[in-house]
């Protein structure tokens, strides 16, 4: 199943589940019921807009965009986990509120309540579960996030039903949102190296210069940078220095850069007496490894 249809049913059950609360929460008169019918509205709102986002994402290359749409992806993915870090810091806060100031609570209509819900986020978890792109990874950390506040709601009832212990509510609480907040920012630390270019972590640029300079007729690289679009496509660029232009040579070094991951290559095949015209780029020689190249500003 595509990410963006596994998406669309997690946002689907979010939303049917928070109207439920809603109405539960009416029926009942429960505060805490229409608190979190809010909160799961609002989960849907980011989940429906990582939807869209990853819908956008799935667009071909056009003038507008020449490197395609693929990392509105990873906006969809940078807003979702914002909402999360949002609704992970309220959750910590008012659990304090309830841990200074315990609120009775109905145990057997909170028990068949969390039951309810620990089902339905499941499922919605389930069906975002494995996916690859940054934005869906996001969207099931925020599937976990429920998932685990139901599972404390259900674990929490039946332990004040038993000891009277209202404590034991927000104290899990805070100790999910802790978790949930942790991942976040490991989540927006992805993000923000995607957005600044950062060379892909399961990439060693000098590993990569050192195979391709092992390529007969090759004596040099430089100005070389590699980044990614979305966290699983990733560009490449680079000069190499040839001793005469060789087309089969092109062809191995494009392979050689696939196997690292690369998908979109750019070559500027150059020759040994060739003066390289990048304004940071300076060219010298080296006894070991030909050409290389040192930026200057």
């Amino acid at each position: 199943m595509k990410s963006k249809a596994r998406i669309f049913i997690a946002f689907i059950l979010n939303f049917l589940f928070s109207a439920f609360e809603l109405i539960g929460g009416l029926i009942t008169g429960s505060v805490a019921i229409m608190s979190d019918a809010v909160h799961d509205f609002c989960d849907s709102v980011s989940i429906g807009i990582a939807y869209l986002f990853e819908k956008i994402s799935n667009k071909k290359t056009d003038k507008k965009y020449s490197y395609g749409y693929a990392r509105f992806s990873v906006l969809g993915g940078l807003i979702t986990t914002f909402i999360l870090l949002i609704s992970s810091i309220i959750v910590v806060y008012n659990a304090i509120l309830r841990i200074i100031t315990p609120v009775q609570i109905n145990y057997n209509f909170m028990i068949i309540f969390a039951v309810f819900g620990f089902m339905v986020n499941l499922l919605a978890t389930y069906f975002t579960h494995g996916g690859k792109s940054i934005n869906q990874r996001a969207v099931n950390l925020h599937m976990l996030e429920d998932v685990l506040g139901w599972l404390v709601v259900l674990i929490g009832a039946i332990v004040m039903k038993f000891t009277n212990f209202y404590i034991v509510d927000p104290i899990l609480s805070i100790a999910i949102a802790i978790f949930i907040l942790f991942n976040s920012v490991k989540f927006l630390v992805q993000i923000s190296h995607i957005f600044l270019m950062k060379t892909p972590k399961n990439i060693n640029l000098d590993e990569l210069i050192s195979h391709i300079q092992e390529i007969d007729g090759v004596i040099g690289v430089h100005h070389i940078h590699v980044w990614s679009i979305d966290g699983e496509s990733h560009c490449a660029t680079l000069h190499v220095v040839l001793r005469e232009f060789d087309s089969n040579i092109k062809k191995l070094i494009k392979e050689e850069l696939k196997e690292h991951g690369i998908s979109h290559i750019t070559i500027e095949i150059e020759t040994e007496q060739e003066e390289c015209l990048e304004r940071y780029c300076v060219i010298e020689k080296s006894a070991n490894h030909g050409h290389h190249c040192h930026h200057n500003r």
